[in-house]
Formats: C-alpha cells, structure tokens, sequence
C-alpha cells in the first residue's frame, strides 16, 4: 500500500506530516512512501534523508494523489487537488468540519474516507494519536510567549532598591490542554494566574499547577461523554459574563482557548467586558481562526481598543514548526497503525471501532 504526503501552502502552513522518523516507521510496516520533492528542507529534514529509508520523491503533487492509497495532510488541500481524490482513497488531516463543511461534503458524496483527527474521542486508548493534545499543548505555550513580548511590563514580581514590580496577573479562558500549559507556563514565569472553564473537572487540574480556578455560582458540569467542552445554557453564560467582568478589572494578560469541535468558537469577551479592562492590557484569543472568544479580534493582526491589544493567528504553531510537526507524525502514525490489518497487510475501517467512527466524515 502507498502513502503520499504533499507539500503544503507554506505561507499558511510549515508543519510537515510525515518526519523521516516516522517514515521509516511505515515502511518498517511495509509501506511505500511518496512525497513532493524538498518536503521537509524548511524544517533541516533533506530529500537525501529521506531518500536513504526508502522514500520516493515525485516531482507532481497531482501523480502523488492519484497514485496513493491513503494520503496524509495537516490540513485539507485546496479544491484543486481535492478533486482529484478518487472513491475509497484515504485522507487524514485536521479538516476542520466549521469552516470545511461544503468541500467535505462534497468529498463524502463521492465517497472518499476523511478522517478529521481533531474528533478523536478523550480514551485512553487514543491517547498516542491525540493531536489536540500534542498540538494545543504546544500552542497555549506558545501563546503565553507572544502574548508576553508585546505586554508591555514585567511578568514575575521584583523586589528592587526603588521599589517593587507586582506581578502580572494572567486570566486562562478555557482549561482544556491549551489552557492548562498556558497556566504552566504563566506560573514557571512569575506571573498570577487564574482561570475558568465549564467543565468543573478542570478545577482540580488547575489548581494543581497554581492557578485559582474561578467558578460561577451554581455551575453544572458541562463536559460530554468524549471529554469536550459543550455548549452552555444562556442562563450559565450570562453568570459567566457577570464574572469575568468583575474579574478582568484586575487582569493584565488573557489568553482564551475556548473551542467546541467542529463548531464557531464561543464568544465570550464582549465589548462591554473590555471597558473593564486596564489600558495597556493583551488578549491572545487561540480561538480565533474559529470566529473567536473575543469580539473585535481579527486573524493574523493586533487590534487595538480602549487601549486593550487583542491578538490571534491562523496559524500560531507555524512559530514552532519543527516541535509541531515531530509530534504530530507521530499522532498520525499511530491512527494509521490503528487503521491497519497487519495479518492482512491492508487497511480495515472498522465503524464499530471508537477512534473511526468518532473521526471520519460522513
């Protein structure tokens, strides 16, 4: 069986699916390898790397697709190139079901397999394919980072002979795996930090890095079965809203990572809540490429009102391509590992399986 990998648009995307790691993984496994010419030179991965395990390199994105068996991708691929999918073919990507869903559609119909790995159900037994977790985990620490470099003061409190520097306090919006290495990576860096979630068993997890875990009075666990946040009830929202209002009064730094799979982002910083906040305050909104936790924001720009800075990228793991990239081919190998009929030496999509029927398209 073939898999194949193509180049993606680097001027949105640098992270790479297969690592010459992971490659020799599959062809250990008895795969054939195909990927587009100067893959993964961005990232210091050489074709003569690859070259060396056994990987071949075709010069045509579009020999690539038609040729392979199962084609893996970080993100889905244009409709030029989509098009060329055939029925029973295999994608496996982060395909983002919100802002995808006619092109995925389309795709369904004409009975391609997709596999969109961000739905993989909170089990144990998904844990080595987690991309959420080895993606957000990297993203909430880096967000912490950019959101610093443009914070203008210091983070941790220092004690000087003029005086003393307090310092920063950092409000977590959402303390799912994003969340929770942001208040890590907050706390290792002096800063106080507090947080919030609607799912009550974050509170124990927070508060174990340091955090203070805010609570609205009378909250209900809003966690599905699959371990993601729901959406909540418009009574809960409007008591959320009354306290992080009280709250950002004394916030200097928010990053806000609160995302339903497969739906718009939730909004939950609105206009009236920045009034609340001190001038010279960041809000770095994780969410934004999914509409936002934050009214104003704009993907790839730093807006600026009441004198609150308010970040958010398509892309902020393209900062951290290489980490980014090592972790999710791993992710994928191990979903395709879970795909794969050793005794038969073929690929065996089990409905009744968890991980498949929680993960494709249909």
């Amino acid at each position: 069986m073939k898999i194949g990998s193509v180049s993606e648009n680097k001027n949105i995307e640098k992270r790479i699916s297969i690592t010459p790691e992971i490659a020799k993984k599959y062809i250990n496994l008895g795969f054939e390898i195909q990927l587009t010419e100067n893959y993964g030179k961005h990232l210091g991965f050489e074709d003569k790397e690859y070259g060396e395990l056994g990987v071949k390199f075709i010069n045509e994105d579009k020999k690539i697709i038609e040729n392979v068996d199962i084609i893996i991708q970080m993100n889905l691929l244009d409709e030029s190139k989509t098009s060329l999918l055939k029925s029973n073919q295999i994608f496996i990507g982060v395909l983002n079901p919100y802002e995808n869903q006619k092109q995925l559609d389309e795709l369904v119909k004409r009975k391609v397999n997709m596999f969109s790995l961000e739905l993989l159900p909170r089990i144990t037994r998904a844990q080595s394919m987690d991309i959420l977790s080895s993606q957000a985990n990297l993203a909430g620490y880096k967000a912490v980072i950019e959101s610093f470099s443009i914070f203008e003061k210091a983070i941790p409190m220092m004690m000087t002979a003029a005086g003393t520097v307090p310092a920063a306090k950092i409000l977590v919006v959402g303390a799912g795996v994003a969340g929770l290495q942001a208040i890590a990576t907050a706390k290792r860096m002096g800063a106080i930090v507090f947080a919030t979630d609607v799912r009550l068993a974050s509170k124990e997890q927070v508060e174990s890095l340091g955090g203070k875990f805010l609570t609205v009075e009378g909250a209900e666990n809003l966690e599905t079965e699959g371990g993601y946040a729901k959406e909540a009830s418009e009574g809960f929202k409007k008591k959320q809203e009354e306290l992080l209002s009280e709250t950002l009064k004394k916030i200097d730094i928010v990053i806000c990572t609160a995302l339903i799979p497969g739906k718009k982002a939730p909004l939950i910083i609105k206009e009236s809540m920045l009034k609340n906040m001190k001038p010279g305050s960041v809000i770095y909104d994780l969410a934004a490429v999914q509409g936002g936790n934050v009214v104003f924001v704009e993907v790839d720009k730093v807006i600026e009102k009441n004198g609150v800075k308010i970040m958010g990228e398509r892309n902020i793991l393209n900062k951290l391509p290489t980490s980014s990239s090592n972790l999710y081919a791993k992710n994928v190998f191990n979903f395709v590992l879970n795909l794969y009929d050793k005794e038969n030496k073929k690929i065996k999509i089990n409905l009744e399986d968890e991980i498949i029927a929680k993960t494709i398209i249909k």
